[in-house]
């Protein structure tokens, strides 16, 4: 989200602030491994938990026992190949999918009118969760939308739906991506696009997901701010005075922060004082990406680990670490991981830059990422897939 506005954003939103890029964790880069070894130390976890609990401590991973699987066949969105790609690798592109922030009544409505393949998909989402997702996406009303249970899985299938379309379309798009990325909730996206996980999978855990982290919202009451024109390391330092936490780095200048609210109320004050250009307090309903949704990422350990979660045939860049994984075991750790760690938006455009992609297509609502790409290379070409004129795609 390139342009922090004051606006009021969805109730626990993941502070992927509008049109801010996302991004860095307050460790060390070079501690990749670090969300796996504990929560940030610069606030102190909440109800005194001592780590994450790690997917060995869950029996029968991969089992489809329990959780968001073993459910009756909804054909082809059970297989994890949503889509087919060539053998061919278009080196210099990159798929990406924004999260929450993105959200707007009336997303998809275009696509699931014009095309059997988005209705298929709204429809499989309606039946999977049980409840009008479609009608929420088209119709609203926007209180409802907004909830985090509604939200994420709302985001997701309207990206999956833009994704499929703009394939059938534009067969081009087909030729295998370098990397695939998504801020914070579009990883599930990616990960479908990649192959990792199947249609059904994904939307159940993300329903999962919202619900736990809006509890967790509850459970440990926090909020969270944009810093505009400081440097992530003043960020950081900013953060070990107050007590708050770096949740998102979004781009060179622009960090999202979080923890109890006292601790971020200090931390703007002393932002203000370190010379920020801007602070944005944000209307939420936690502080999501920091240790404070521990208990989010406790619930969230069982049902990643009885998920059905391949290896990707397209390598994912993960948020925690800005690095590529592709192994089940990486996927399923990020997925548990990237709850209470912060999103490494800005490390992660960086390493695709260094690998040489060029071409950025965006599958979602908005444009954030696009956005935010663009900001940061300003000579990359960027395609922001986001309603039914869009899906024909020339690259």
């Amino acid at each position: 989200m390139a342009n922090v506005k004051e606006t009021v954003y969805a109730p626990a939103s993941e502070a992927e602030v509008s049109e801010v890029a996302a991004g860095e964790a307050p460790q060390s880069p070079r501690a990749e491994d670090a969300p796996r070894r504990g929560l940030p130390t610069v606030q102190e976890p909440a109800d005194g938990a001592s780590r994450v609990p790690g997917l060995r401590d869950v029996p029968g991973t991969g089992s489809d026992a329990a959780g968001v699987s073993g459910t009756r066949e909804l054909g082809a969105f059970l297989s994890p190949q949503f889509l087919t790609f060539s053998e061919a690798v278009a080196t210099d592109r990159a798929f990406v999918f924004p999260g929450q922030g993105a959200q707007f009544v009336g997303m998809g409505k275009d696509l699931y009118e014009q095309f059997a393949s988005a209705r298929e998909l709204y429809d499989a989402a309606d039946e999977i969760l049980g409840v009008g997702l479609s009608r929420i996406c088209f119709e609203g009303p926007e209180e409802e939308l907004q909830q985090t249970r509604n939200t994420q899985p709302a985001i997701a299938v309207t990206s999956l739906a833009l994704l499929k379309v703009a394939t059938e379309v534009t067969p081009a798009l087909l030729d295998r991506p370098a990397y695939v990325a998504g801020h914070s909730l579009g990883e599930y996206a990616a990960l479908v696009a990649s192959g990792s996980l199947g249609f059904e999978t994904a939307i159940r855990l993300l329903r999962a997901r919202g619900e736990l982290m809006q509890q967790a919202g509850e459970r440990n009451p926090g909020t969270m701010a944009a810093i505009l024109g400081l440097d992530l390391s003043d960020c950081e330092e900013v953060c070990r005075e107050s007590g708050a936490e770096v949740c998102n780095v979004n781009a060179p200048g622009q960090v999202v922060i979080g923890g109890r609210r006292e601790a971020v109320v200090r931390a703007l004050d002393y932002a203000k004082a370190r010379g920020a250009a801007k602070v944005i307090p944000l209307s939420v309903s936690g502080a999501f990406h920091s240790s404070l949704m521990k208990p989010a990422a406790d619930g969230m350990v069982h049902h990643i680990a009885t998920a059905s979660i391949e290896p990707s045939s397209v390598p994912v860049i993960a948020n925690c670490s800005a690095t590529p994984v592709t192994d089940e075991l990486s996927i399923r750790n990020e997925l548990v991981d990237q709850v209470c760690s912060p999103v490494r938006w800005s490390s992660t455009v960086d390493f695709l830059a260094e690998q040489g992609v060029t071409t950025y297509v965006e599958f979602g609502p908005g444009r954030v990422l696009t956005g935010i790409i663009k900001r940061m290379l300003r000579k990359s070409n960027t395609i922001n897939v986001n309603d039914a004129a869009s899906v024909a795609v020339t690259l």
